[in-house]
Protein backbone atom coordinates (compact mmCIF):
# COMPACT_ATOMS: atom_id res chain seq x y z
CA UNK A 1 0.00 0.00 0.00
CA UNK A 2 1.01 3.50 -0.72
CA UNK A 3 0.65 5.54 1.89
CA UNK A 4 0.90 8.96 3.39
CA UNK A 5 5.04 7.87 4.70
CA UNK A 6 5.60 6.30 1.64
CA UNK A 7 4.81 9.36 -0.07
CA UNK A 8 6.96 11.85 2.11
CA UNK A 9 9.39 9.16 1.28
CA UNK A 10 9.40 9.12 -2.50
CA UNK A 11 8.89 12.98 -2.32
CA UNK A 12 11.92 13.42 -0.53
CA UNK A 13 13.89 11.31 -3.07
CA UNK A 14 12.48 13.28 -5.83
CA UNK A 15 13.60 16.64 -4.33
CA UNK A 16 17.19 15.39 -3.65
CA UNK A 17 17.27 13.48 -7.32
CA UNK A 18 16.15 17.18 -8.69
CA UNK A 19 18.47 18.94 -6.65
CA UNK A 20 21.92 16.85 -7.93
CA UNK A 21 20.15 17.44 -11.81
CA UNK A 22 20.28 21.12 -10.94
CA UNK A 23 23.52 20.90 -9.36
CA UNK A 24 24.78 18.61 -12.12
CA UNK A 25 23.87 20.34 -14.94
CA UNK A 26 25.36 23.49 -14.95
CA UNK A 27 29.06 21.77 -14.46
CA UNK A 28 28.65 19.78 -17.42
CA UNK A 29 28.21 22.70 -19.76
CA UNK A 30 30.88 24.24 -17.22
CA UNK A 31 33.01 21.32 -17.83
CA UNK A 32 32.16 21.56 -22.67
CA UNK A 33 33.34 25.10 -21.82
CA UNK A 34 36.88 24.62 -20.43
CA UNK A 35 38.94 25.89 -20.54
CA UNK A 36 37.91 29.38 -21.38
CA UNK A 37 41.33 31.03 -20.11
CA UNK A 38 44.89 30.01 -19.54
CA UNK A 39 46.16 26.97 -17.62
CA UNK A 40 48.55 26.43 -15.61
CA UNK A 41 51.08 23.06 -14.68
CA UNK A 42 52.43 23.65 -11.68
CA UNK A 43 56.22 21.76 -11.52
CA UNK A 44 57.56 21.61 -8.02
CA UNK A 45 61.17 21.59 -9.77
CA UNK A 46 63.15 23.88 -11.90
CA UNK A 47 63.32 24.23 -15.63
CA UNK A 48 65.54 21.79 -17.14
CA UNK A 49 64.74 18.37 -15.58
CA UNK A 50 62.85 15.26 -16.27
CA UNK A 51 59.63 16.92 -15.01
CA UNK A 52 59.75 19.03 -18.08
CA UNK A 53 61.26 17.30 -20.50
CA UNK A 54 57.56 15.33 -20.65
CA UNK A 55 55.57 18.64 -19.28
CA UNK A 56 56.67 21.42 -21.60
CA UNK A 57 55.38 19.12 -25.02
CA UNK A 58 52.08 17.92 -23.19
CA UNK A 59 51.78 21.45 -22.08
CA UNK A 60 52.28 22.42 -26.31
CA UNK A 61 49.95 19.50 -27.25
CA UNK A 62 47.05 20.12 -25.25
CA UNK A 63 47.41 24.33 -25.95
CA UNK A 64 47.03 22.78 -29.39
CA UNK A 65 44.24 20.52 -29.21
CA UNK A 66 41.69 23.08 -26.70
CA UNK A 67 43.17 26.27 -28.11
CA UNK A 68 43.91 28.00 -25.08
CA UNK A 69 47.81 28.52 -23.68
CA UNK A 70 48.50 26.30 -21.33
CA UNK A 71 52.08 27.29 -19.32
CA UNK A 72 54.48 25.44 -16.93
CA UNK A 73 54.85 27.44 -13.33
CA UNK A 74 58.13 25.77 -12.08
CA UNK A 75 58.50 26.04 -8.31
CA UNK A 76 61.22 24.41 -7.03
CA UNK A 77 62.64 23.27 -3.30
CA UNK A 78 62.42 20.68 -0.72
CA UNK A 79 62.49 17.93 -2.67
CA UNK A 80 59.36 19.09 -4.62
CA UNK A 81 57.33 19.38 -1.15
CA UNK A 82 57.11 23.36 -2.17
CA UNK A 83 55.53 23.06 -5.32
CA UNK A 84 53.28 20.79 -4.27
CA UNK A 85 52.36 22.72 -1.35
CA UNK A 86 51.51 25.70 -3.65
CA UNK A 87 49.27 23.34 -5.81
CA UNK A 88 47.25 21.94 -3.00
CA UNK A 89 46.70 25.34 -1.86
CA UNK A 90 45.40 26.17 -5.80
CA UNK A 91 41.50 26.66 -6.53
CA UNK A 92 40.02 23.54 -7.43
CA UNK A 93 38.23 25.41 -10.82
CA UNK A 94 40.48 23.61 -13.46
CA UNK A 95 43.39 26.27 -14.13
CA UNK A 96 45.99 24.70 -12.16
CA UNK A 97 47.39 21.41 -12.36
CA UNK A 98 49.84 19.68 -10.67
CA UNK A 99 52.65 17.83 -12.11
CA UNK A 100 53.78 15.34 -9.55
CA UNK A 101 56.05 12.32 -9.37
CA UNK A 102 57.22 9.36 -8.21
CA UNK A 103 58.88 11.85 -5.67
CA UNK A 104 55.82 12.80 -3.94
CA UNK A 105 55.18 9.06 -2.48
CA UNK A 106 58.41 9.41 -1.04
CA UNK A 107 57.65 12.80 0.87
CA UNK A 108 55.69 11.75 3.32
CA UNK A 109 58.24 9.06 5.20
CA UNK A 110 60.87 12.18 4.75
CA UNK A 111 59.14 15.15 5.23
CA UNK A 112 57.34 14.72 9.09
CA UNK A 113 55.51 18.29 8.90
CA UNK A 114 54.07 18.48 5.22
CA UNK A 115 50.56 20.60 5.22
CA UNK A 116 49.38 18.48 2.25
CA UNK A 117 48.52 14.64 1.79
CA UNK A 118 49.43 13.47 -1.06
CA UNK A 119 46.34 11.33 -1.29
CA UNK A 120 43.90 13.51 0.20
CA UNK A 121 44.88 17.02 -1.57
CA UNK A 122 44.98 15.84 -5.04
CA UNK A 123 42.86 13.92 -7.30
CA UNK A 124 44.92 11.49 -9.20
CA UNK A 125 44.47 12.53 -13.19
CA UNK A 126 46.94 10.58 -15.17
CA UNK A 127 50.25 9.24 -15.25
CA UNK A 128 51.60 10.72 -17.94
CA UNK A 129 55.36 8.80 -18.35
CA UNK A 130 57.47 6.37 -16.55
CA UNK A 131 61.14 6.46 -16.80
CA UNK A 132 63.75 3.84 -15.99
CA UNK A 133 66.25 5.35 -13.67
CA UNK A 134 69.91 4.70 -15.12
CA UNK A 135 73.66 5.14 -12.81
CA UNK A 136 75.26 7.58 -14.62
CA UNK A 137 78.99 8.43 -14.05
CA UNK A 138 81.62 11.60 -14.84
CA UNK A 139 84.17 9.84 -16.84
CA UNK A 140 87.24 11.88 -15.31
CA UNK A 141 85.93 11.25 -12.11
CA UNK A 142 84.83 7.66 -11.47
CA UNK A 143 86.62 4.68 -13.50
CA UNK A 144 84.25 1.77 -13.77
CA UNK A 145 82.99 1.46 -16.75
CA UNK A 146 80.61 -1.40 -15.81
CA UNK A 147 78.26 -2.39 -12.83
CA UNK A 148 81.27 -5.31 -11.71
CA UNK A 149 83.75 -2.62 -11.74
CA UNK A 150 81.95 -0.28 -10.23
CA UNK A 151 80.73 -2.03 -7.07
CA UNK A 152 84.02 -3.30 -6.60
CA UNK A 153 85.13 0.56 -6.73
CA UNK A 154 82.72 1.48 -3.89
CA UNK A 155 83.56 -1.29 -1.72
CA UNK A 156 87.21 -0.76 -2.04
CA UNK A 157 86.60 3.21 -1.60
CA UNK A 158 83.83 3.39 1.03
CA UNK A 159 82.54 7.45 1.25
CA UNK A 160 85.03 8.61 -1.30
CA UNK A 161 82.43 9.12 -4.08
CA UNK A 162 79.73 11.08 -4.11
CA UNK A 163 76.15 10.80 -5.81
CA UNK A 164 73.78 14.05 -7.15
CA UNK A 165 70.20 14.08 -6.39
CA UNK A 166 67.14 16.20 -7.27
CA UNK A 167 67.16 16.64 -3.81
CA UNK A 168 66.96 15.02 -0.71
CA UNK A 169 63.52 13.02 -0.51
CA UNK A 170 63.19 12.55 -4.12
CA UNK A 171 63.46 8.93 -5.93
CA UNK A 172 67.22 10.05 -7.43
CA UNK A 173 67.92 10.07 -3.73
CA UNK A 174 66.59 7.01 -2.51
CA UNK A 175 67.24 5.02 -5.83
CA UNK A 176 71.05 5.59 -4.38
CA UNK A 177 69.85 4.63 -1.06
CA UNK A 178 68.47 1.33 -2.10
CA UNK A 179 71.39 0.40 -4.29
CA UNK A 180 73.84 1.07 -0.94
CA UNK A 181 71.18 -1.17 0.71
CA UNK A 182 71.53 -4.21 -1.61
CA UNK A 183 74.94 -3.59 -2.73
CA UNK A 184 76.77 -3.07 0.56
CA UNK A 185 78.28 0.42 -0.46
CA UNK A 186 78.64 3.52 1.09
CA UNK A 187 78.16 6.43 -1.32
CA UNK A 188 77.92 10.09 0.19
CA UNK A 189 75.02 12.11 -0.89
CA UNK A 190 74.71 15.50 -2.43
CA UNK A 191 71.18 16.79 -2.65
CA UNK A 192 70.44 19.64 -5.23
CA UNK A 193 67.13 21.52 -5.48
CA UNK A 194 66.27 19.87 -8.85
CA UNK A 195 67.38 17.39 -11.91
CA UNK A 196 68.97 20.27 -13.80
CA UNK A 197 71.27 21.63 -11.57
CA UNK A 198 72.68 18.34 -10.21
CA UNK A 199 72.66 17.22 -13.55
CA UNK A 200 74.84 20.57 -14.87
CA UNK A 201 77.45 19.60 -11.75
CA UNK A 202 77.61 16.35 -12.67
CA UNK A 203 78.55 17.25 -16.17
CA UNK A 204 81.40 19.90 -14.87
CA UNK A 205 83.04 17.60 -12.82
CA UNK A 206 81.92 19.03 -9.63
CA UNK A 207 79.94 16.19 -8.68
CA UNK A 208 81.21 12.41 -9.26
CA UNK A 209 77.85 10.05 -9.79
CA UNK A 210 74.12 10.00 -10.38
CA UNK A 211 71.17 7.73 -10.32
CA UNK A 212 69.24 9.94 -12.91
CA UNK A 213 65.66 9.67 -14.84
CA UNK A 214 66.48 8.38 -18.50
CA UNK A 215 64.99 11.29 -19.44
CA UNK A 216 67.56 14.06 -18.30
CA UNK A 217 70.65 11.36 -18.95
CA UNK A 218 69.93 9.86 -22.31
CA UNK A 219 70.95 12.57 -24.61
CA UNK A 220 74.37 13.24 -22.49
CA UNK A 221 74.92 9.27 -22.58
CA UNK A 222 74.47 9.24 -26.62
CA UNK A 223 76.86 12.94 -26.73
CA UNK A 224 79.55 10.54 -24.68
CA UNK A 225 79.92 13.23 -21.71
CA UNK A 226 78.69 10.37 -19.19
CA UNK A 227 79.29 7.07 -19.18
CA UNK A 228 75.86 4.89 -18.28
CA UNK A 229 77.01 1.87 -15.80
CA UNK A 230 72.99 -0.06 -16.09
CA UNK A 231 70.11 0.81 -16.23
CA UNK A 232 67.50 -0.09 -13.46
CA UNK A 233 65.00 -1.71 -15.61
CA UNK A 234 63.89 -5.39 -15.87
CA UNK A 235 64.73 -4.52 -20.26
CA UNK A 236 66.59 -2.64 -21.93
CA UNK A 237 65.64 0.70 -23.62
CA UNK A 238 65.68 1.93 -26.94
CA UNK A 239 67.24 4.92 -26.21
CA UNK A 240 70.37 3.63 -24.87
CA UNK A 241 70.07 0.02 -26.05
CA UNK A 242 73.74 -0.53 -25.53
CA UNK A 243 73.43 0.14 -22.12
CA UNK A 244 72.46 -3.30 -20.52
CA UNK A 245 70.09 -3.75 -17.10
CA UNK A 246 71.42 -4.38 -13.84
CA UNK A 247 69.31 -7.59 -13.38
CA UNK A 248 71.77 -8.56 -16.67
CA UNK A 249 74.45 -7.03 -14.23
CA UNK A 250 74.07 -9.38 -11.78
CA UNK A 251 71.55 -7.32 -9.54
CA UNK A 252 67.67 -8.73 -10.37
CA UNK A 253 66.12 -6.73 -7.73
CA UNK A 254 67.53 -3.12 -8.58
CA UNK A 255 64.63 -1.62 -10.55
CA UNK A 256 63.78 2.15 -10.04
CA UNK A 257 61.66 4.16 -12.08
CA UNK A 258 60.21 8.19 -12.27
CA UNK A 259 56.83 8.31 -13.26
CA UNK A 260 55.67 11.75 -13.88
CA UNK A 261 51.95 12.83 -13.97
CA UNK A 262 49.04 15.27 -13.54
CA UNK A 263 46.89 15.64 -10.32
CA UNK A 264 44.29 18.01 -9.56
CA UNK A 265 43.71 19.97 -6.21
CA UNK A 266 40.70 18.32 -4.51
CA UNK A 267 37.43 19.17 -5.10
CA UNK A 268 37.85 19.95 -9.01
CA UNK A 269 34.45 19.25 -10.45
CA UNK A 270 34.58 15.44 -11.78
CA UNK A 271 33.38 16.45 -15.27
CA UNK A 272 36.65 18.86 -15.33
CA UNK A 273 38.53 16.03 -13.89
CA UNK A 274 37.41 13.74 -16.77
CA UNK A 275 37.80 15.67 -19.95
CA UNK A 276 41.41 16.80 -18.92
CA UNK A 277 41.80 12.41 -18.56
CA UNK A 278 40.47 12.62 -22.30
CA UNK A 279 42.63 15.01 -23.64
CA UNK A 280 45.95 13.51 -21.79
CA UNK A 281 44.76 10.63 -23.41
CA UNK A 282 44.62 12.17 -26.76
CA UNK A 283 47.70 13.88 -26.22
CA UNK A 284 49.77 11.00 -25.38
CA UNK A 285 48.97 8.98 -28.09
CA UNK A 286 50.05 11.32 -31.17
CA UNK A 287 52.55 10.22 -33.09
CA UNK A 288 54.73 13.61 -31.86
CA UNK A 289 54.75 12.90 -28.52
CA UNK A 290 55.03 9.15 -28.83
CA UNK A 291 58.29 9.89 -30.38
CA UNK A 292 59.59 12.38 -27.55
CA UNK A 293 58.36 9.84 -25.21
CA UNK A 294 60.21 7.31 -26.71
CA UNK A 295 63.51 9.25 -27.03
CA UNK A 296 63.34 10.34 -23.34
CA UNK A 297 63.20 6.27 -22.72
CA UNK A 298 59.36 6.31 -21.72
CA UNK A 299 56.20 4.12 -22.87
CA UNK A 300 52.69 6.04 -22.43
CA UNK A 301 51.98 4.44 -19.15
CA UNK A 302 48.33 4.58 -19.64
CA UNK A 303 46.86 4.69 -16.10
CA UNK A 304 44.12 7.01 -15.06
CA UNK A 305 42.22 7.87 -12.18
CA UNK A 306 41.44 5.21 -9.85
CA UNK A 307 44.30 2.85 -11.69
CA UNK A 308 46.77 5.66 -11.14
CA UNK A 309 45.60 6.47 -7.83
CA UNK A 310 46.05 2.66 -6.63
CA UNK A 311 49.94 3.00 -7.60
CA UNK A 312 50.05 6.02 -5.95
CA UNK A 313 49.41 3.97 -2.60
CA UNK A 314 51.48 1.36 -3.46
CA UNK A 315 54.40 3.70 -3.76
CA UNK A 316 54.22 5.57 -0.60
CA UNK A 317 54.14 1.78 1.10
CA UNK A 318 57.08 1.05 -0.84
CA UNK A 319 59.07 4.02 -0.54
CA UNK A 320 58.39 4.15 3.63
CA UNK A 321 59.61 0.81 3.64
CA UNK A 322 63.09 1.80 1.57
CA UNK A 323 63.58 4.90 3.94
CA UNK A 324 63.64 2.84 6.94
CA UNK A 325 65.65 0.25 6.35
CA UNK A 326 68.15 3.02 4.52
CA UNK A 327 67.94 5.53 7.71
CA UNK A 328 67.69 8.18 4.95
CA UNK A 329 67.20 11.40 6.46
CA UNK A 330 67.10 15.18 5.00
CA UNK A 331 70.63 16.06 4.74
Amino acid sequence: MFNQKNKSVFSLSMLKKAAFLVCAAPLAVFAQEWPVKQVTFLNPFPAGGGTDAFARPLAAQLTEQLGKQFIIDNRGGAGGTVGASVAAKAAPDGYTWFIGATHHTIAPSMYKNLDYDIEKSFIPVAMIANVPQVLVVNPQRVSARNAKEFIELMKKNPGKYNFASAGSGTVHHLAGELFKIQTGTFITHIPYRGAGPAMNDLLAGQIDLEFDGLATSAPQINAGKLVAIALASNKRSPAIPNVPTFKEAGLPDYEVSTWYSIFAPAGTPKPIVDKMIVEVQKALNTPKLKSIWEKNGSDTPNLYGEAFGKQVRADVVRWSSVVKKSGATLD
